[in-house]
C-alpha cells in the first residue's frame, strides 16, 4: 500500500450478522475500524468490543448512511484519530417484501436510498483519500435477487442491481488510481433473522445447505487482500450455485 502504512476500514451495517463478521475479520487482518451503524445499541458496541479485543482501534459512528453530512464528518474524524480510510465495505441494507402495487413512494425511496444511495454517499466520502494514497478497496455487498429478480421485492431488487452497476462504473473510473471496486453477492446465508426471505423459500441450493457468514466474509477478505489486486469491476457470487454467472 502506498501513501500510508495505516490500515483503516469503514464497514456500514456493522452492528450484526455479515457486517459484524466483516469488521472483525478485517481487524484480524490488521485494520482499524470505523464502524457505521444506524443504532449505537448493544449490538454495535459489541462489534467495537470484538475489534478492540483483537488489539485494533475502533470508532463507532451512529449514522444513517443516507446522511451525507454525518458520513463526511465521521470520515473526517476517523482520519484524525485513525488515519485515512483505505477500505470501504458498503453493507448497509433494508430488505423488505411487499407486493409491487402495495409499495408506496416512501417505502421505495427508503430502500433505494439506504442500499444504493448509502453506497454512493460512503464511496464519495472515502474516495478522495484513496486517490491521494494511490490505493483503495471498495467492496459492495449486493445480493442474488439483484441478479435473478424476485417477486415482492421490486425496491430491493432494483437497489441491489443498481449497486452492481455502481460497482462497474467506479471500477472503470478509479482503476488507474490504484483503487479496485468489486461486489460480493450472497445467496441465502444462515444469519439471525425473523424469517426466511420469500425469494429463498422452497428454492433448492445446489450445494444442499445455506451459506455461512464466514464464507461471505472470506470473499470480502480476498477482494481486499493483495491477491486480488488485478480484480476489479467483478461480482463474486457466494450463493451455493443458486445463480451461476
Amino acid at each position: 500500500m502506498s501513501g500510508t502504512n495505516r490500515r483503516v476500514a469503514l464497514v456500514t451495517g456493522a452492528s450484526r450478522n455479515i457486517g459484524r463478521s466483516i469488521a472483525v475479520a478485517l481487524a484480524e487482518d490488521g485494520f482499524d475500524l470505523l464502524v457505521v451503524a444506524r443504532s449505537s445499541g448493544e449490538e454495535s458496541e459489541r462489534t467495537v468490543e470484538e475489534v478492540e479485543g483483537l488489539g485494533r482501534r475502533a470508532l463507532l459512528l451512529k449514522a444513517d448512511v443516507r446522511d451525507q453530512d454525518a458520513i463526511l464528518a465521521g470520515v473526517d474524524h476517523a482520519r484524525e484519530e485513525l488515519g485515512p480510510v483505505s477500505v470501504l465495505v458498503n453493507n448497509a441494507a433494508v430488505r423488505r417484501e411487499r407486493d409491487f402495487l402495495d409499495i408506496d413512494r416512501m417505502d421505495w425511496d427508503e430502500v433505494v436510498d439506504v442500499v444504493l444511495g448509502g453506497a454512493f454517499v460512503c464511496s464519495q466520502a472515502v474516495l478522495p483519500d484513496m486517490v491521494e494514497q494511490g490505493w483503495g478497496r471498495i467492496v459492495n455487498i449486493a445480493g442474488v435477487t439483484g441478479q435473478t429478480g424476485a417477486a415482492r421485492r421490486a425496491h430491493v431488487v432494483t437497489a441491489k442491481a443498481g449497486v452492481l452497476g455502481l460497482t462497474k462504473a467506479l471500477a472503470h473510473e478509479y482503476a488507474a488510481s490504484g483503487i479496485t471496486v468489486n461486489a460480493v453477492s450472497p445467496g441465502l446465508i444462515d444469519t439471525v433473522r425473523d424469517h426466511v426471505p420469500e425469494p429463498h423459500r422452497g428454492r433448492e441450493v445446489p450445494v444442499g445447505r445455506p451459506g455461512r457468514i464466514e464464507e461471505v466474509t472470506a470473499a470480502v477478505r480476498y477482494l481486499v487482500g493483495a491477491g486480488a489486486a488485478f480484480v476489479t469491476g467483478q461480482t463474486l457470487n457466494v450463493n451455493g450455485g443458486i445463480h451461476m454467472g
